[in-house]
């Protein structure tokens, strides 16, 4: 089972909205952290996901954005909202290292909902552990966002769901990736080497947020594949632009960075797995067209959800 999670900037939700109807076949359990205030792209892309009846997980106390203050705008016009009476899905309590048991214990008492828990380097495993067996709150997954949780800590949450999330992007500035590293082996060992029941990652974004950016240097498109040289890992490969040294001509940096992905995609013997996101791709390459960063980020994190369903065989 993966769990793709999602910070709630507006191409990840038009991602999600896109993708509903295929994440619901798949079953697939979308994490997502709202990080804004306005909540309009959020209700479109969660109205989609009730309409497929997808399973989805929606943090409750965000622990970055917007909202990481004060997040009762989100219980009055989302949870009280658009998924009030909805069956399938769990709010998120997001317990960090700023948390304590207060939290927890306030955050049970307070909603009458099913509660995934999201370890996101919160210490106190064994407090909580009690905790929950006293209060008896209907907990649906535990999700520990590693590397903060060790195995050791996991071994309190024995008896329901554990979802293992690993970031494998390693932010940098665009001009320095490599052409390719390493991404994640999670999907492979996740159930038989650390004893969880399913996995997760933050996709081609990684799990540092940053509102917005400075003026583009280098323009990069990131590529997931499977491995077949390191024993089927999952990869990733960084198309840069050669133009590194201005933030002037975006869509020219993105043509450059994309000639290289359409040459990668079409050589014989290509790594890449052809997905609907690699196609649309390789059509703005036809059609030399920039749709925009937003767009672009957006087309990497679809493939890299297309990638996981073809490794995990959902696609039949």
């Amino acid at each position: 089972m993966y769990y793709p999670f999602v910070r709630g900037k507006q191409f990840e939700l038009v991602m999600l909205r896109e993708m509903a109807p295929r994440i619901a076949k798949w079953r697939f359990v979308p994490i997502i952290e709202p990080v804004k205030g306005n909540f309009s792209v959020l209700k479109k892309a969660i109205d989609k996901l009730v309409e497929n009846e997808c399973r989805f997980i929606l943090i409750a106390n965000p622990s970055v954005g917007e909202l990481k203050e004060d997040s009762s705008s989100l219980w009055d016009e989302i949870f009280n909202g658009p998924i009030r009476g909805y069956k399938n899905y769990s709010a998120g309590l997001s317990l960090t290292a700023d948390d304590s048991l207060e939290t927890a214990s306030a955050f049970f008492a307070s909603h009458n909902v099913p509660v995934a828990v999201i370890h996101f380097g919160f210490s106190e495993g064994k407090g909580l552990a009690a905790l929950i067996k006293e209060k008896r709150p209907n907990i649906s997954e535990h999700v520990f966002v590693g590397p903060h949780s060790s195995m050791l800590y996991r071994k309190h949450f024995k008896d329901i769901r554990r979802v293992l999330v690993k970031d494998g992007f390693v932010s940098r500035n665009n001009r320095e990736y490599p052409l390719s590293e390493p991404f994640s082996e999670l999907y492979l060992i996740y159930s038989e080497d650390m004893g969880c029941d399913a996995f997760g990652d933050f996709l081609i974004v990684g799990s540092d947020y940053k509102d917005g950016g400075g003026p583009a240097y280098a323009i990069a498109i990131h590529l997931t594949y499977s491995d077949p040289d390191a024993d089927n890992i999952i990869a990733i490969k960084h198309f840069v632009s050669d133009q590194v040294d201005t933030p002037k001509d975006p869509a020219g940096k993105f043509l450059e960075a994309l000639t290289k992905l359409a040459n990668d995609v079409q050589k014989t013997g290509s790594t890449i797995y052809k997905t609907t996101a690699v196609e649309e791709y390789l059509q703005l390459y036809r059609d030399q067209h920039f749709p925009g960063l937003g767009y672009v980020k957006k087309l990497s994190m679809q493939h890299h959800i297309e990638l996981m369903a073809h490794l995990l065989n959902k696609e039949k």
